[in-house]
């Protein structure tokens, strides 16, 4: 989120889709996503890859949205507005680190058109 990175305001193309692991696989800790099943190393790889960059896309996107709740919750126009300290602190994050999401998501926002904003 340096000051050199640009805002992404184009649509993303999407990443393979994720599939959610049925209630009865999550508790075998050596399941994941299927993949101890492929015996193929080249439809492993495939897939492990395919997974790589939905998880990158989704933390990607999912940084956006907080840094938009960021700037939302510390938007002057609210009454009820957040300091950087206390977003910090329901974030998890350094203060230095809010403040630098509640920028971020600022400028998300004026890039957003408005019926997204």
């Amino acid at each position: 989120m340096s000051e050199s990175e640009p805002v992404r305001a184009e649509r993303r193309m999407r990443p393979a889709p994720l599939l959610f692991e049925p209630t009865a696989a999550t508790g075998d800790p050596e399941h994941f996503f299927d993949l101890e099943s492929i015996e193929d190393p080249r439809k492993l790889l495939t897939r492990a890859t395919e997974l790589t960059h939905a998880f990158r896309a989704a933390t990607d996107r999912a940084v956006e949205f907080q840094a938009i709740a960021a700037a939302r919750l510390a938007d002057p126009r609210r009454f009820d507005r957040l300091t950087p300290a206390a977003i910090a602190e329901r974030a998890e994050w350094s203060e230095e680190y809010a403040v630098k999401m509640v920028e971020y998501g600022r400028d998300l926002l004026r890039a957003a058109p408005p019926d997204e904003r």
